[in-house]
């Protein structure tokens, strides 16, 4: 596996996937009980955005550090930039050099209470992991496969929670075919857990076999977010992406109906952006 998030922290595609993230899980903390959060493949967790991989690219600045400096922003997006803002309190929070990836945000979103299950298969990111959350009961880390731990580890003791699945995608329509594999197992373990699924648009011909499964699955309630930047005809770059949500929560719909827009307007890179919000199966 070649793909290293460090390149990509905090473009538009982390602030969909994170301003989304930080929702569902303040949304579990609406109840006392506590919730298990569940990372499929949980990267090294901390970006160095001064580090030469991010340097490189520069994503970053066209994605968070855009909405860092913008005003009139949604509720919904301040508790995401909240937690970047905390990470950088040293330079004022605006000029980033740390990006939290899914496990820190979630991790900082957590109560004392609540429980983490993080996995991650390649050895120097599932390394940082451990380094990271060292000393925090709360959290484990699992060098493994994330889609086979869904199927050892599920249901988990709190009985709800959250399972977000990112995979890398280096393999297209491959990875589209292993998420819904590894759904339908998690599926029928806990039927009452809540999954997030991230996947890239390039070409509307691989992504959209993947949103017709879930009617042919016959899940019962999921929902379906995109956000695009560039028109979905070109196979060489990330046009834009998508989440579905599934057993999301009361009214999350509206919440999503008020959040993209704004994304859209502050990350478009051209005159071109769109999203949607719609349900594939239910309400």
């Amino acid at each position: 596996m070649n793909y290293r998030h460090a390149f990509h922290a905090g473009n538009f595609a982390d602030v969909f996937k994170h301003a989304i993230l930080a929702g569902l899980i303040e949304s579990l903390k609406a109840k006392q009980t506590p919730f298990r959060y569940f990372d499929t493949h949980a990267g090294a967790g901390r970006y160095d955005l001064r580090g030469e991989a991010a340097r490189k690219t520069r994503e970053h600045e066209a994605g968070v550090q855009r909405l860092l400096e913008a005003v009139r922003l949604p509720a919904a997006l301040h508790i995401y930039l909240n937690l970047v803002r905390a990470l950088n309190s040293g330079n004022g929070g605006r000029d980033i050099a740390v990006y939290p990836g899914s496990p820190l945000i979630a991790s900082l979103l957590m109560r004392d209470n609540d429980r983490a299950t993080l996995c991650e298969l390649q050895a120097d990111e599932a390394g940082a992991l451990k380094k990271l959350f060292a000393g925090d009961a709360r959290i484990g880390v699992h060098q493994r496969d994330g889609y086979a731990a869904l199927d050892a580890l599920l249901p988990p003791p709190e009985r709800r929670g959250l399972v977000l699945i990112d995979p890398p995608f280096e393999a297209q329509e491959g990875e589209f075919d292993a998420i819904g594999d590894a759904l339908a197992t998690a599926l029928a373990r806990w039927p009452t857990g809540m999954y997030a699924i991230w996947y890239p648009i390039k070409l509307r011909q691989q992504s959209a076999p993947f949103l017709r499964g879930f009617a042919r699955r016959k899940i019962p309630r999921a929902l379906c977010a995109e956000l695009l930047l560039h028109p979905d005809n070109s196979a060489l770059r990330l046009n834009g992406c998508g989440m579905v949500i599934v057993n999301p929560p009361w009214k999350f719909d509206r919440q999503l109906a008020e959040l993209l827009p704004t994304l859209r307007q502050h990350l478009a890179q051209g005159r071109f952006g769109q999203q949607r919000v719609e349900w594939l199966t239910g309400e």
